[in-house]
């Protein structure tokens, strides 16, 4: 069950929910049938809960969305980037342990 401060992105509000945000956004890129990616989810969630008003997470399905992951060179999943100011800030591929997203949120603060 995904939080309610995860939002679903597509390849169509990307920019307008990603790089345009006013705060950094950690974007997951997923899809359903990838064990790792069910793995973190449960982490994604604490983790939008804990930076709520800092920072803005969202999930992009990439078997529904292949025009965003394609454009970040997402090979493997789950991968996780972080934006900030429209840039990618950092990135982090396969199901990283919390404090590992945590440090990487906490750095582009």
């Amino acid at each position: 069950m995904a939080s309610d401060k995860v939002v679903q992105v597509s390849d169509s509000d990307f920019s307008a929910r990603v790089l345009q945000s006013e705060v950094p956004f950690l974007l997951d890129f997923w899809a359903p049938w990838c064990g790792p990616c069910k793995a973190i989810g449960p982490v994604i969630d604490e983790l939008a809960a804990e930076f709520e008003g800092k920072v803005k997470v969202g999930k992009m399905n990439v078997d529904d969305n292949p025009v965003t992951p394609g454009k970040y060179g997402i090979r493997a999943i789950p991968t996780l980037i972080l934006f900030k100011g429209g840039e990618v800030a950092d990135q982090v591929t396969g199901a990283v342990g919390k404090q590992q997203l945590k440090a990487m949120i906490e750095k582009a603060l």
